[in-house]
């Protein structure tokens, strides 16, 4: 069986202070015209791996080695400039969980928007709408028919989880998820990372907490300055970053 991503000499490109892979109209307003070089950094740059269906992948290093940049490359987010990534299935990004909503929509019609833009079909959304809804919680149920204008942030991310946590994709991508919302909510997001992983779902996960790694993760890289420079055991990654910023 193919590995379900894989990454070849992946390399991104950033213009200090403009992110210029997030906008794709780009691609046609300059049509391979050669962009000044002037405050240009490289986040990550020659890294290879490849992730086997059902495995569980934590990326681990300090903070601006470009682990959130990987993640977002995997999710189609950027375009590499050098090398290439393939992924083989659909991905579930668990990272700005509030992402594609609209403060002028309700908590329901943003389900359905944020669903959709995910390729849920609106039958499957109508049958799943009680068990995403309940998921989030209370305080967003009796809120679901209220514009999210009115949410708190912890309100919109639970309700975030909720809609992509539903998703049947094979792929999880996840950043730092679990630091988010109270005691109650971090136990859902425990047992419910722990039933699609059962499931048989692949999972890439970014995380400073061990615990979560640890406990998610068989297998880790290690990034140092954007170059991939462990691809071991979970176990392995934390010694190489423990060794770089000792405790």
């Amino acid at each position: 069986m193919p590995p379900i991503i894989e990454a070849q000499g992946l390399g991104i490109r950033f213009v200090r202070n403009r992110r210029r892979q997030l906008r794709l109209r780009e691609l046609f307003i300059h049509r391979g015209g050669r962009a000044t070089t002037a405050g240009q950094f490289w986040p990550l740059r020659d890294v290879s791996f490849t992730v086997a269906p059902g495995d569980t992948l934590g990326v681990i290093g300090r903070n601006g080695t470009g682990k959130s940049t990987l993640l977002r490359l995997v999710a189609g987010v950027l375009i590499p400039d050098e090398g290439r990534i393939t992924v083989r299935g659909d991905v579930a990004p668990l990272l700005e969980l509030s992402a594609g909503f609209s403060n002028d929509l309700t908590g329901r019609e943003n389900l359905y928007l944020v669903g959709g833009l995910h390729g849920l079909s609106t039958g499957y959304l109508r049958r799943h709408f009680d068990d995403i809804v309940s998921f989030a919680g209370e305080q967003v149920e009796r809120a679901i028919d209220t514009s999210v204008r009115h949410y708190s942030s912890g309100m919109k991310v639970r309700l975030g989880f909720a809609i992509i946590s539903h998703l049947p994709h094979p792929i999880l991508l996840m950043d730092e998820v679990t630091a988010v919302g109270d005691a109650e909510f971090r136990r859902k997001c425990y047992s419910t990372i722990d039933r699609l992983l059962a499931e048989g779902r692949t999972l890439v996960l970014v995380s400073h907490n061990e615990k979560d790694l640890t406990r998610f993760c068989r297998r880790g890289l290690y990034l140092d300055g954007g170059r991939l420079t462990v691809d071991g055991t979970v176990a392995e990654a934390l010694d190489a970053y423990h060794a770089a910023v000792p405790r």
